[in-house]
């Protein structure tokens, strides 16, 4: 039986663990080198030796039977479908959901180029990306492909988004992080918008695309904390924190700018972002819109209040050491999803058992929303008939 156990869940996190050489098909190719000169690509080429280790060890049927078998235990690399191909649609099997959104590890943040000022770079890298991400996925229906939208510069990222649902992506990732010459909510970011509205996609944010911690919060005078991953420079409590207050900001303004009424068929996802903020996050939107509406003719725009707007077209995914229940009580049945994010570390072992324990005081319906129907509702009319089946399997 599968870890599901045949219940209908969709899972809004998953991810490829990939080979530093995995974009190199895809990109154009009088950029490659100059794509091979990113420090995060050198950084990524100095494992490869490693890489290849277990590129061999995946070869191996019994490795791979083993990996099956521990479905929920064997983490990054060592996880099946982590990056073959043809490993992906057994993991599924074993995982037993119905759908999985797969998001890319190697590539999020698009390498800092958002930042760089290489536009030309950047979009390319994001291009290629799309185009790795929408062919891994093809090789079975449950994969519903991410794609990236970097939002630094209007043309680009309108042709970038274009060629993503050209391509067959069913979400639209971009960063939480402002753009450095205007903001998230721009109009010239209007025909972003529109062609995923259009196309019935999410526009979702992911951790990796927000501002990082200050680095001067670790000068302490104390030892070094090593993180979650055993270093000292990505996952501890106090990185943790700022996790996803780019992505308040961020889509704040996108409410209080009117994007989200100008839009009001386009959902939006935050993702492996958490979801303890959000009950707080919405309360304190309606408390600045009542407290500026009197001058801020935008705020007399809105169509309703924001903490309203946000149940009708915003979804967020908990931690599962979060409170999901809670989560629920405090922001409404409509915006939590389950994830998995498979085959990271941080989803832990068992995240079913996790989330079932916290949602125990939660009606069947407020359960099933948090497992299936809130998903459905994020990935839009076209996939609804599809993802409502408990099976998809047919693949290719």
């Amino acid at each position: 039986m599968s870890y599901a156990a045949g219940r209908l869940i969709h899972d809004a996190d998953s991810h490829l663990m990939e080979m530093t050489d995995v974009l190199d098909p895809y990109f154009e190719k009088r950029l490659l080198a100059c794509y091979h000169d990113l420090p995060v690509y050198k950084l990524k080429h100095s494992h490869a030796h490693w890489m290849n280790k277990e590129r061999v060890r995946h070869e191996d049927a019994a490795y791979r039977a083993a990996a099956g078998e521990a479905i929920l235990l064997k983490k990054n690399y060592e996880a099946l479908g982590a990056f073959r191909r043809e490993d992906r649609p057994a993991a599924m099997d074993r995982l037993g959901f119905a759908s999985q959104l797969v998001f890319t590890t190697f590539c999020l943040g698009n390498f800092g180029l958002d930042q760089s000022g290489d536009l030309e770079l950047c979009y390319a890298a994001a291009d290629a990306h799309n185009r790795m991400m929408t062919d891994f996925c093809s090789i079975d229906r449950r994969l519903l492909p991410v794609a990236y939208v970097p939002l630094e510069d209007f043309a680009r990222a309108d042709a970038t988004v274009k060629l993503a649902i050209q391509l067959g992506a069913k979400g639209i990732m971009v960063p939480s992080v402002c753009p450095q010459k205007h903001s998230p909510s721009h109009i010239g970011l209007d025909p972003v918008w529109r062609a995923a509205e259009e196309a019935g996609l999410p526009i979702l944010l992911h951790v990796g695309g927000e501002e990082k911690l200050n680095p001067v919060y670790k000068e302490n005078g104390l030892p070094p904390v090593p993180d979650f991953h055993g270093g000292d420079d990505n996952f501890t409590s106090v990185s943790y924190m700022p996790i996803p207050q780019s992505a308040m900001q961020t889509l704040a303004t996108l409410i209080f700018d009117g994007v989200f009424d100008r839009f009001p068929k386009l959902k939006w996802g935050a993702i492996e972002l958490g979801a303890s903020w959000v009950p707080g996050w919405m309360r304190a939107m309606d408390s600045a819109a009542h407290a500026f509406i009197r001058n801020e003719e935008r705020l007399q725009k809105l169509s309703t209040r924001p903490s309203e707007i946000v149940r009708r077209q915003f979804r967020a995914a908990p931690y599962p050491h979060e409170d999901a229940g809670w989560i629920i009580r405090n922001s409404g049945d409509e915006i939590a999803l389950f994830s998995s994010d498979y085959p990271h570390v941080e989803g832990g072992r068992n995240p079913l058992k996790r989330f079932d324990e916290t949602l125990a005081g939660c009606t069947p319906t407020q359960v099933t929303r948090f497992y299936s129907d809130n998903f459905i509702d994020l990935m839009g009319e076209g996939l609804a008939s599809d993802l409502r089946r408990p099976a998809m399997k047919a693949t290719g």
